[in-house]
């Protein structure tokens, strides 16, 4: 029985769904900066550091990259001297509103993908509303940090990434199409070879062709829980209505453009490989793989299709864990969330081996969540650590879950592709 107050499908049965509203949208200047693709950035949580931090740092002085991870010694300088910057940055004319409000058509596109959606300002809402559905629970240390920053620069300095299952035909899709056959606002390739473009929609009939499909949706947050998290506590702190009410986000129609998901690593910065591999005792069975790394992941990829699987690496080689022992299982695992979430590689990995096994507490200095899989393994070799390799979870068991009110581990999937940091902003100054 659903009673979360919307259809299974994810279509609404009223039109309490979506409000995409339209903005000013903050755009950096190209005459003002080298290219605009040296000024953009992957979100926040993607970028590497330090190296990737330093790398996006030099390509331009006036790279986003400032902006949404400023360095500074304590974070109350850091997230000032963000503010400080966009201040400096706006009155330069490095950055300027656009004339009028808008919603704006966004694609990517390079290796294999076109992803095409549409980016606005959203109106916030709680889960229990069942209109944006988190799938991962948050670390409160990121929720604050995001809020300061935030807070102190009164700016969504990046979209979330959020998807929905639009109509068959017509409405915001019709809209999207015939606004990418115009000449766009800009269009740029990034490092990485994908190509970014970006449209204005401003004509109001097609405003309201958007307006109207999405308010019969309900969406699933793909990427940005914790910047999700950050928009609901500002929300509470400026309780009159106002901007603070809505947060800039990305809006795709997995039916037409499905998102690749991809697993989010961890590394654990103090226990070395050795280590971990002592304390398993009988837990898994752990077979070394001495191959180089895209064979190991086939490996994982073949035990994942079995069962839980990891593949841990930081010593020069890999070792595959696989076929836990179910009596631990059964004894480490609350027994109060479906057999899905249960059985979650995410949900064994915190449950059994960090919390039960290896004894690792939930803490930054401990744990780190890295995207790239290359990256994972070369920072647990030169720190003497353990980079636990995960395999993706399907999109369907994701939003299942979603839809059943349960939330997943932290970082337990990565949807892309990404919108990239640095094409629109919003100030909420101007709204």
């Amino acid at each position: 029985m659903n009673t979360s107050g919307h259809a299974a499908d994810g279509v609404r049965d009223d039109t309490t769904g979506l409000h995409l509203t339209p903005f000013r949208g903050l755009r950096y200047v190209p005459e003002r900066v080298g290219s605009l693709a040296a000024v953009m950035s992957p979100p926040y949580d993607v970028v590497v550091r330090p190296d990737g931090l330093l790398h996006l740092e030099s390509a331009d002085p006036h790279n986003i990259v400032r902006l949404i991870l400023p360095q500074a010694i304590t974070a109350g300088t850091r997230h000032r001297k963000a503010a400080v910057t966009l201040d400096r940055w706006l009155a330069d004319g490095v950055l300027a509103p656009d004339p009028e409000p808008a919603l704006y058509v966004y694609e990517q596109s390079g290796d294999g993908i076109l992803q095409r959606g549409v980016i606005g300002a959203l109106e916030l809402s709680t889960p229990a509303e069942g209109v944006v559905l988190p799938h991962e629970d948050v670390m409160p240390h990121v929720v604050e940090d995001r809020a300061a920053l935030m807070r102190t620069t009164a700016a969504n300095l990046e979209p979330l990434l959020l998807t929905y299952v639009g109509a068959e035909e017509g409405g915001a899709a019709a809209v999207i199409e015939s606004t990418v056959r115009r000449e766009p606002l800009f269009s740029t390739t990034t490092e990485d070879g994908f190509q970014h473009r970006l449209w204005a929609v401003t004509e109001p009939a097609e405003l309201a062709v958007i307006a109207g499909e999405l308010a019969h949706h309900q969406a699933l947050i793909a990427d940005g829980h914790h910047r999700w998290a950050t928009y609901l506590r500002l929300r509470e702190e400026h309780a009159a209505p106002g901007p603070w009410n809505y947060g800039l986000v990305l809006l795709i129609d997995t039916a037409r453009y499905p998102l690749r998901v991809r697993s989010i690593h961890r590394l654990l910065n103090r226990l070395p490989v050795a280590d971990a591999l002592a304390a398993l005792g009988d837990a898994f069975r752990v077979r070394r793989i001495d191959r180089p790394l895209p064979v190991a992941l086939e490996a994982l990829e073949a035990a994942a299709a079995e069962g839980n699987a990891f593949l841990l690496a930081g010593d020069g080689t890999f070792h595959l864990l696989d076929r836990p022992d179910p009596a631990l299982l059964d004894r480490t695992i609350r027994t109060d969330r479906p057999q899905a979430w249960r059985t979650l590689d995410a949900t064994v990995l915190h449950s059994t081996l960090l919390e039960h096994v290896w004894h690792i507490p939930d803490a930054p200095e401990d744990i780190a969540y890295i995207h790239d899989t290359e990256a994972a393994v070369a920072q647990a070799e030169r720190r003497g650590g353990t980079a636990v390799l995960m395999h993706p979870v399907r999109e369907e068991v994701v939003r299942d879950l979603a839809r059943q009110g349960v939330t997943m581990p932290r970082k337990s999937t990565s949807f892309g592709p990404k919108p990239a940091t640095g094409l629109v902003l919003r100030s909420l100054a101007l709204d």
